[in-house]
């Protein structure tokens, strides 16, 4: 199985709970993500492309491999910080 989806990294749970806020009041995901986001994806909108399962930590594949497609989940926290992920497809 391969998923692809997108996410946002940033330092903290409350950071990542008012970013979640912002999305869901409607600002756009990839702009948040160009705005917010620490990982070096986020100047593609956090776009993470297509991967299979054990290519991401193991926090993120749980999510990326059984969320509902399209519905932003999170906080996820990982050694890296916490997440806003979003899966954009799943073959």
């Amino acid at each position: 199985m391969k998923a692809s989806a997108r996410h946002i990294l940033v330092p903290t749970e409350d950071e990542c709970l008012d970013v979640k806020k912002q999305i869901e009041g409607g600002s756009d995901f990839a702009d948040m993500a160009r705005a917010f986001s620490k990982c070096p994806s986020g100047r593609q909108g956090g776009d993470l492309g297509e991967f299979g399962r054990g290519a991401m930590v193991p926090e993120f594949d749980a999510v990326v491999f059984s969320a509902p497609i399209g519905e932003v989940q999170g906080p996820v926290k990982t050694q890296f910080g916490f997440h806003l992920l979003e899966v954009t497809a799943r073959t």
